[in-house]
């Protein structure tokens, strides 16, 4: 049983001092910031390259992406890949990655099958040490919040899609991620000179389309992705 988080849990102390990517992939794996880390497979990183134009992050690995090890690679993520392909968006122009690196759920029912858990504030909290760093290290013209988790990870616990979906924003600064969204609806941060430019746009998790009866394509998402990136 995976013990209560505490506020101190973080993983901060698991980051490398130096390095890129393929650094800070390797320095996840071993990360043991959070209990999340207890049940979980492995850790999922981001996939990608530092030259990626446009970063989309998602709430947390599912069942396949934990088996995996890679990000999008369930039912949500093949939506997603479809509604980029459709609309033109390069993979080797895209950064995918999660809020929360591990898979968190519950295990119900004689077969055991495991059941997604929305991940709470203080495992967003704990986690963005890597999601800080992935932004850094990539630094994208555009982030893309796929869901409430991720708008919440990237712009304080204020965040509701309902508001924001579709809006494109000014990024908040890597280094002061989290914080509430004002009354205008931005961070009230202002971005450091060479991110000024940096843009942010919030839409529905793919998942999200999944569930509706009947299942949408994912234009929606491939649509407000592609608007952020004009």
């Amino acid at each position: 049983m995976t013990q209560r988080l505490r506020e101190g849990h973080t993983a901060a102390p698991y980051l490398p001092e130096r390095g890129g990517l393929p650094t800070l992939r390797r320095a996840a794996a071993g990360c043991r910031g959070c209990p999340l880390h207890e049940n979980a497979t492995q850790t999922v990183f981001g996939a990608g390259t530092r030259s990626a134009r446009i970063m989309l992050i998602g709430e947390q690995p599912g069942d396949q992406e934990d088996v995996q090890g890679h990000p999008f690679v369930g039912p949500a993520g093949r939506l997603l890949h479809k509604a980029l392909a459709e609309l033109g968006i390069e993979e080797r122009n895209t950064y995918l990655t999660n809020a929360v690196k591990h898979f968190k759920f519950s295990q119900e029912g004689p077969s055991k099958r495991r059941i997604h858990k929305a991940p709470d504030l203080h495992e967003m909290t704990a986690c963005r040490p890597w999601l800080v760093a992935e932004l850094k290290a990539v630094d994208p013209d555009v982030v893309v919040a796929l869901g409430a988790t991720a708008g919440k990870a990237l712009l304080g616990s204020s965040f509701r899609v309902s508001e924001q979906r579709g809006i494109l924003l000014t990024a908040p600064p890597w280094d002061e991620l989290g914080h509430s969204l004002d009354e205008d609806g931005t961070s009230g941060r202002k971005p450091k000179d060479h991110q000024a430019s940096r843009s942010l746009v919030c839409t529905i998790h793919p998942s999200a389309v999944l569930s509706l009866d009947p299942p949408r394509n994912g234009r929606a998402v491939g649509g407000e992705t592609r608007r952020g990136a004009r």
